[in-house]
């Protein structure tokens, strides 16, 4: 039976305010999405580069706690590769690295379209403490 990473990861509240959906997740993946709003806009009209953060930090997230521990980020960084106004972003987050305490992560931001519009890097410290999932 499959685990319900969507439940538990519903409780992120900064996540559903900036209308990021989880749209599937397995040990050590997720994919996130979003729908560009007038609300992710900077000052100059195009996607703040704090939204595409959040989003990949998300996807970020829920890849490195899905084995069950919580894992919280040490390190994360973002580079930004083209500017966008409109559509739907998608963050893909694979897992590269994972030993005992770290687990290293790539995310990949997308359009539409598939072109890459941000990569993010992050690492993150595994606690003890579990993560629970119901099953599905």
């Amino acid at each position: 039976m499959a685990l319900n990473y969507k439940k538990t990861f519903e409780q992120d509240v900064f996540a559903k305010n900036n209308g990021i959906e989880l749209v599937e997740a397995a040990p050590g993946y997720a994919q996130a999405q979003m729908e560009v709003s007038s609300t992710h806009y900077n000052s100059v009209g195009i996607v703040h580069g704090g939204a595409l953060f959040t989003l990949a930090d998300f996807a970020f997230a829920v890849a490195s706690n899905s084995h069950g521990r919580v894992a919280l980020a040490i390190d994360a960084e973002i580079s930004f590769f083209k500017a966008t106004t409109k559509g739907t972003l998608t963050a893909t987050a694979t897992e590269i690295a994972l030993n005992g305490k770290l687990g290293t992560y790539l995310v990949e931001i997308t359009n539409e379209a598939k072109e890459p519009i941000a990569h993010f890097k992050g690492t993150v410290y595994r606690k003890k403490d579990q993560v629970l999932f119901e099953e599905s």
